[in-house]
């Protein structure tokens, strides 16, 4: 049976000092959410900022309209609403991706721009039991193509892609964007059917998009299998907190492997000690490879687990060199080195044009902010004949690893003169370089909190923004079996 109310004990949970940001579409599960939210505030804590924003993605023909009625709901309640659109040329291909990517950046600006750093989604636990068993599904080959591109792009944004088991975590109750907003999943244990019930209560109406009703796509059908098979329902469930408690715990045992054998001897140079293919956890050192060879190549996405599985098993072979993900793995007697490879560096590029790259990630590796826009300085990589010139430090490890390292870094250069590193000059203080854990820079899922902490500190990247609530193991799901 379910319940007749909406359990909202999640919100005690959410440290709401800086705010909440609420994405509300207009649909039964995001206006729940909103209208919920506000009572609770008003009940506790009735100071706290709050802005519902609605992302018009200017997609269909009654996006406006829809955007507009939730504007007017806002005004009745006296929540303070924003309209942003997503302007511009839409790709034609990869829709779906682009319009996810600009929701949630707009989403992130319109909280920064009020100094709030957690946006709240109404994902509910249908949607999580959905999700679930379409990557089931996936997983043992049984999806029909049509309607799976969304789908693969949605795994892609939990760092799934080509993945074995952990997507059957489900979606994460809480996802760190840009390395800097939170956004939160607070309905992940709350039924679609209990929130409309609770908005006809309130006698809140409702939008519906009409392809979540299109049976032709993969969703919508496990949307009626789940409303006629509640114990489909229940399975999916239990099967997504089983995943998740799985999946933190083999973040952690990644994280015991980077902190205990891997280690940085100098800039854009990971070495991992011989005993990293002999620790007995092969299933962890492997995931842990994989995360590292995304962090030193620059790489969104993991590379394919076969081909991280091939690898990790050359490592307890000996001596040997290959590429992978942009990385070149140099297995010696020293050690396993990782560095980027040379080949396909970003051109140069005017300092003053870092404004317009998205998020200034330089390479997927590195972010770059300039104080002074009117540099006439050039960022571009640094090459070996420069490297060549730079005293290394001998007792760090072997002199051409170092500079090889180093020849993959963004440097400044004027008039084809290289000025060396940003950081080493005080003269170019404005200039500031951090490195950036590439798989986990867009998108880190509570679930991979711990091996996300540990390779930022290897690297020297910035510490992972604290989770916005208390009492709450980072991988256990808020969903209730």
């Amino acid at each position: 049976m379910l319940d007749t109310e909406p359990d909202v004990s999640d919100f005690s949970r959410i440290d709401f000092t800086s705010g909440a940001v609420v994405a509300v579409s207009g649909g039964s599960d995001s206006t729940a959410l909103l209208l919920l939210l506000k009572d609770y505030l008003d009940r506790t804590a009735p100071a706290t900022k709050l802005l519902a924003v609605t992302i018009d993605h200017n997609l269909r023909p009654a996006s406006a309209a829809e955007a507009q009625a939730v504007a007017k709901l806002c005004a009745a309640r006296n929540i303070p609403h924003r309209t942003l659109t997503w302007s511009g040329r839409k790709p034609s291909t990869g829709l779906p991706a682009a319009a996810r990517e600009a929701r949630y950046r707009l989403l992130a600006e319109a909280a920064g721009s009020e100094g709030i750093g957690l946006v709240l989604t109404g994902h509910t636990a249908d949607d999580q039991a959905e999700t679930v068993l379409m990557r089931q599904a996936r997983e043992k080959g049984l999806a029909p193509e049509k309607g799976l591109a969304r789908e693969r792009e949605l795994a892609r944004e939990e760092g799934l892609a080509g993945e074995e088991g952990r997507g059957l975590a489900g979606m994460a109750p809480a996802t760190l964007y840009d390395w800097r907003c939170w956004i939160l999943r607070p309905l992940l244990g709350t039924r679609r059917q209990t929130l409309r019930d609770f908005l006809r209560r309130q006698h809140v109406g409702w939008a519906d998009d009409p392809t979540n009703a299109d049976e032709t796509f993969e969703r919508p059908r496990i949307r009626t299998i789940l409303a006629r098979d509640r114990a489909a329902w229940g399975d999916a469930m239990a099967l997504a907190a089983s995943a998740s408690a799985e999946r933190t715990a083999l973040g952690l045992r990644v994280a015991a492997l980077v902190r205990g054998l891997a280690s940085q001897p100098g800039p854009g140079l990971v070495r991992l000690d011989h005993d990293f293919a002999r620790s007995g956890d092969d299933r962890a050192a492997v995931y842990a490879l994989r995360i590292l060879l995304a962090t030193v190549g620059g790489v969104a996405f993991l590379p394919d687990r076969m081909r991280g599985e091939a690898l990790f098993d050359r490592l307890k072979d000996g001596s040997f060199c290959a590429t992978l993900s942009r990385t070149v793995i140099d297995a010696r007697r020293t050690g396993v080195w990782l560095r980027r490879e040379i080949r396909g560096l970003p051109l140069p590029v005017a300092a003053s044009d870092i404004s317009s790259w998205d998020g200034s990630s330089w390479d997927g590796r590195r972010r770059i902010t300039l104080g002074d826009t009117n540099s006439v300085f050039l960022i571009a990589p640094l090459g070996m004949t420069a490297a060549r010139q730079i005293v290394v430090p001998e007792d760090h490890g072997p002199p051409g690893l170092l500079r090889a390292g180093l020849a993959a870094e963004p440097a400044l250069w004027r008039a084809g003169q290289c000025l060396g590193l940003p950081g080493n000059r005080p003269d170019l203080a404005a200039i500031a370089v951090r490195p950036a854990v590439a798989p986990f820079a867009r998108f880190l899922p509570s679930f991979d909190l711990a091996p996300a902490h540990a390779v930022a500190e290897l690297i020297g990247a910035p510490s992972v923004p604290p989770l916005p609530f208390s009492g709450h193991s980072a991988g256990r799901s808020w969903a209730k079996a």
